[in-house]
Formats: C-alpha cells, sequence, structure tokens
C-alpha cells in the first residue's frame, strides 16, 4: 500500500509503520505504567504523606508539561527517531533510580528525570503517526496508535500491582527498567530513519511564526483545554486512587484491577471510537460527550466504598477517555498546517501533564484538609468549566 497524498511524505507502506509505532508505544507504557500504581505505596510505606506523594508525581508531570512543547519543534528539526530513542532511554534509566530512593527529595527528582524522558517520547511518536497517515484515515490511525498506548497502560499496572505484593517494589522497577531498554533497541532496528518532510529545505518557517500561529488557533486552544481538563481527572486518578481505595480496604493486588479495568475499557473503545471518529461529521461532539463521563467519573469515585464501585467507575473513565482523546488526536492534527504538527502535539502533550501535575500538586493539600470524596466532586467541576471553553472555542470552527 503506497500513500500518495499531498503533503504526505511517500512510506512503502503506512500499516507496517502504524504497526512498528504501536509495538513500540505499547512497551514503553507497559514498562512505564508498571510503576504508577506502586510508587505512591512504596512512598508511603518510606513515611511520606499524602500531599508529598502528590508533589513527587507533580514534579513528573511539570518536567514533561513544561518540555513537551519545546521537544515537539526539536523533533520537526532533530527527526522523530533521534528523540524518541534519547526519551527511552531517559525512561529506562530513571526506573532504575527509583530503587535506590528513600527520601522524599530523591523520589522528586527521580521522577523529574521521569518526565524528561517521557517529554522527549511521548510527543515524537504521536507525531509519526500524523506523519505517516492519510487525512481521511487519521481517525482510526489515533484509534490504533491509542489503543496500543492504553494496553501498555492496563496491562502495566495490573502486572506492577501484583509484582509489588509478591516480589516487593524495587523488583518492579528493575523489570521496568529492563523493558523500556529492550524497547529501545526495537525502536534503532525497526524504526525508519526519516527526518521530519519540513525539516528542511526553503518551504521551513521560523519557529517564532509557527509558534505565533498556534495560539491565534482557535479549534487547536479549544482542544488543548479539552486535554487539560480531562488529564486534570487523570491526573486524581493516577495519583489518589491507589491511597483512596487502601482507604477503602483494598489491597495493591486489587488496586493494580482497578487501573486494569480503567485501562482495558479504555483500550477497547479505541478502535471503534476512532472509526467514529472519521465518520461524524463533527468530532466536537464525542469529545464533549467523553468529557462529560470523565466528569461523572470523578463524582463516582468519591463515592466508592467497596471494589466493585471503584471498578465500575474505572471501566466509566475508560470508555470516556478513550471517546474523548481519540477525537482530540484527529483534532489537532487536521487543525494545523503539517509543518505545525510536531509543536502541535507537544503542546498537546504538555496540556496532558500539566492537568495531571496541577491535580497532583493542588488536590493532594484539599483531600488533606477536606475528604477525598470532596477533592474528586471538585475535580468535576473544573472538568465541567473547561468543557464550557472547549464548547465556545469550536463553536465556530470550520475544520472539526
Amino acid at each position: 500500500m503506497k500513500i500518495s497524498v499531498h503533503d504526505k511524505p511517500v512510506y512503502p507502506s503506512y500499516r507496517i509503520l502504524l504497526l512498528i509505532c504501536c509495538g513500540i508505544t505499547f512497551l514503553c507504557c507497559f514498562a512505564s505504567y508498571m510503576r504508577l500504581p506502586v510508587v505512591p505505596l512504596y512512598a508511603r510505606s518510606l513515611g511520606m504523606n499524602t500531599a508529598q506523594i502528590g508533589i513527587i508525581n507533580a514534579a513528573f508531570f511539570l518536567t514533561a508539561g513544561l518540555l513537551s512543547f519545546p521537544l515537539g519543534i526539536v523533533s520537526d528539526r532533530l527527526g522523530r527517531k533521534r528523540l524518541a530513542s534519547s526519551g527511552l532511554l531517559i525512561l529506562s534509566a530513571s526506573s532504575f533510580l527509583l530503587c535506590f530512593g528513600e527520601t522524599f527529595p530523591q523520589m522528586a527528582g527521580i521522577y523529574l528525570i521521569f518526565g524528561i524522558g517521557m517529554a522527549g517520547f511521548g510527543p515524537t511518536m504521536m507525531t509519526f503517526v500524523a506523519d505517516v497517515s492519510p487525512p481521511t484515515h487519521l481517525g482510526r490511525s489515533y484509534g490504533w496508535y491509542t489503543t496500543a498506548l492504553f494496553c501498555g497502560m492496563s496491562l502495566g499496572p495490573a502486572l506492577g500491582g501484583f509484582m509489588a505484593q509478591e516480589m516487593g517494589f524495587t523488583r518492579v522497577f528493575l523489570i521496568a527498567g529492563a523493558i523500556i531498554f529492550l524497547d529501545f533497541w526495537m525502536l534503532i532496528f525497526f524504526m525508519p530513519f526519516k527526518e521530519s518532510a519540513h525539516a528542511s529545505g526553503p518551504e521551513k518557517r521560523k519557529t517564532s511564526v509557527v509558534v505565533r500561529n498556534l495560539f491565534k488557533n482557535h479549534p487547536l486552544m479549544g482542544c488543548w483545554l479539552a486535554t487539560l481538563g480531562g488529564c486534570f481527572g487523570l491526573g486524581m486518578f493516577i495519583t489518589f486512587i491507589p491511597l483512596h481505595a487502601q482507604n477503602q480496604g483494598l489491597n495493591a493486588g486489587q488496586i493494580g484491577l482497578v487501573f486494569f479495568a480503567q485501562g482495558l475499557c479504555n483500550a477497547a473503545s479505541r478502535i471503534p471510537f476512532g472509526y467514529l471518529s472519521d465518520k461524524v461529521g463533527n468530532r466536537s461532539h464525542l469529545v464533549i460527550t467523553g468529557l462529560v463521563g470523565f466528569a461523572l467519573s470523578m463524582i463516582g469515585f468519591g463515592a466508592s466504598e467497596n471494589m466493585s464501585h471503584f471498578i465500575i467507575f474505572a471501566m466509566t473513565l475508560g470508555g470516556s477517555m478513550g471517546l474523548a482523546f481519540t477525537s482530540v488526536g484527529a483534532l489537532i492534527a487536521e487543525s494545523v498546517p503539517p509543518e505545525s504538527r510536531g509543536p502541535a502535539m507537544g503542546g498537546y502533550n504538555t496540556c496532558i501533564y500539566f492537568g495531571m501535575m496541577l491535580s497532583s500538586a493542588s488536590m493532594g493539600p484539599v483531600i488533606q484538609m477536606t475528604s477525598f470524596k470532596s477533592g474528586f466532586f471538585i475535580t468535576a467541576l473544573i472538568i465541567f468549566f473547561l468543557i464550557s471553553l472547549f464548547y465556545f472555542l469550536m463553536k465556530d470552527a470550520s475544520r472539526v
């Protein structure tokens, strides 16, 4: 199958390149997310409180958020393969370093390194998907890509939780680091070394002009705000569900199953929602519906008292994420010119990590002063507010 469309590089096989990208991303997310439900419990076992655990996760989100946008620009100039491979090496190193973290400053510092690696890898691979996909296939391409991503995000925490219970915390970190290092070599051997189609030549525009135009793009701004709102809720799930569920009597293995249920529904919904996104006349309607489900899931988590409750709302959250974010990725890709996709996807990833960072850093003290139930309810209100901003920015957009 040949791709021959305007503004697209000609590759030997769109399907093969998408498969390579999906496989590499799956392994990276599988290994990286093995530690997500484990690190909060590990930190608590070392005597750290809820606010400190929130700040540890916030350190990762802050670094990843700050660097995703500039590294998106770098990926257009340096090339996708160089930046993605560097990100994987840093991710592997950060996982090994967790074995030596024993104090709050050490854990926060390691998570800063974790953020650098994810900022180099995540936006680069998302942009690569847009580079190789025909315009008519953007929704389904991101459906397949994000299915691989969230399969990794669902299986990783489940395995990590069980391994932590059976083998201890540090072995989880060692195995995760080894898998990511293997993934680095898979990327080196299988991902084509192809510069961005817009990395050179007289058509290349100044970075300042590209960035200025991005911030004038109302559909793009709406997508970034929608992402920020959804990921504010995702940060609550990642950071505080392990602690909230433990308070309700769930053990590490059961908490891993909660993460697995969310990730499984998230992954299973991506491909059908990707095809649906290519068929509907207005992708933004799917984004709004998904984000409303996001907000309702937050309210449900706050009221959860047993494992069944947590599983039900984890599944609701997963399906809502699949609906909203598959369409957001396609909306961004079609809302900007090809030479701006690197920074546009970088900004998207910045909003992902800033959203999670803001909830991790701000909601820990709120929960300590009030309760988990209040914290999740406030999160739902914030998501509803950002849904309204997305609606007004997209209302008059002609390319949705």
